[in-house]
């Protein structure tokens, strides 16, 4: 029990060190099939730091909640282009 309570609290300040969540919209291109948006959720989901990432075919966006201190734009448009999917942030 002592031993999880001080695991408890040396972990404490991590959290509190962890910068707000961020959220971005990635126009994503060449999605044509239904396999596409699980491609682009993948490689997004592989960025250190990212929290959750949606695809939508129909619009052909990415929603990414990030941790900014660990992650950036410019890494989750490295990520899809990678994949094949070039990305850039939505307007």
């Amino acid at each position: 029990m002592r031993q999880r309570l001080m695991a408890v609290l040396l972990a404490l300040p991590l959290v509190v060190l962890a910068g707000r969540p961020q959220t971005v919209v990635l126009d994503v291109q060449h999605m044509t099939c239904g396999l596409c948006p699980i491609t682009v959720k993948k490689a997004l989901e592989k960025v250190p730091g990212v929290g959750k990432a949606t695809v939508d075919f129909t619009k052909k966006t990415a929603t990414v909640s990030f941790d900014p201190d660990q992650a950036n734009t410019a890494a989750l448009i490295k990520a899809t282009t990678n994949a094949g999917y070039p990305s850039t942030v939505h307007k």
